[in-house]
């Protein structure tokens, strides 16, 4: 807590409406990521986010975000780790596959097994194996914490990104 808030302190109401919000933060160029861990009965699930950032280079650690009333809260709360794969510009339909209720969304998706068991997917441009390290409750979300145990890229490849509600990819100045 913020010395701000332990001193009694308090934000004002807000003075804009949730769908103005929404589009203000749409006009913060993303990454898009997938999320991906495997339960401990060894069900894969994933999912598209593009709430992941760095958070410490010593110890290595980044972060991303999950609504509390996502499906998949219990798998990623409980489990020890998951992996966050960021996508390639030629992965759209994957990102759009993952961010929607697909009764089976690894369905033919290629990926291979990290080393603690959370899925790599295949064609990502770079990927973040992390061990579960802390979770904060803020708002409507849970904000994870993964302390990075390994790591991989692909130089050269263009990164999917997501601004003001479309995808895109890089263009160089």
């Amino acid at each position: 807590m913020s010395p701000a808030r332990q001193a009694g302190h308090q934000a004002r109401p807000p003075d804009f409406s949730s769908l103005e919000f929404r589009a203000s933060l749409g006009m913060f160029a993303t990454g898009v990521t997938i999320v991906t861990a495997r339960t401990s009965t060894g069900e894969l699930v994933g999912l598209t986010a593009s709430s992941f950032n760095s958070v410490s280079l010593d110890p290595p650690l980044v972060l991303w975000s999950l609504a509390t009333v996502a499906g998949s809260m219990s798998a990623f709360s409980n489990g020890r780790h998951y992996a966050i794969n960021v996508l390639a510009a030629d992965q759209q339909q994957l990102a759009e596959r993952f961010a929607s209720p697909v009764a089976d969304r690894w369905a033919g998706v290629s990926f291979t097994e990290g080393v603690n068991g959370a899925p790599l997917l295949a064609g990502a441009v770079a990927s973040f194996e992390c061990f579960n390290r802390s979770q904060y409750a803020e708002g409507d979300h849970v904000i994870f914490v993964g302390e990075v145990e390994r790591c991989g890229h692909r130089p050269g490849v263009a990164p999917l990104l997501y601004h003001g509600g479309r995808f895109y990819t890089e263009h160089p100045l």
